[in-house]
């Protein structure tokens, strides 16, 4: 299911230490419209713990979070 959807925007924070890229994240999510997409790309490892739960916490649907290699993946809707 997740594979069919397309991000309408992206976010890639590398190198970056917890919180910013759920910071970051949060702050891109507020200027999308409702239904649109961001895709969060991030080496972050303590970001599975603050991203998706951010994200349900401000209201936020988390469609898919995927790792490969040291890459965490988020797909979320607002």
């Amino acid at each position: 299911m997740t594979e069919s959807v397309v991000a309408d925007y992206n976010l890639e924070i590398y190198g970056e230490p917890c919180p910013y890229p759920a910071v970051a994240t949060l702050e891109a999510m507020a200027s999308l419209k409702p239904g649109e997409v961001l895709e969060v790309l991030t080496d972050c490892s303590q970001s599975i713990n603050n991203i998706p739960s951010d994200a349900r916490n401000h209201g936020y649907e988390v469609l898919d979070i995927s790792q490969q290699g040291v890459m965490l993946r988020y797909l979320i809707r607002r």
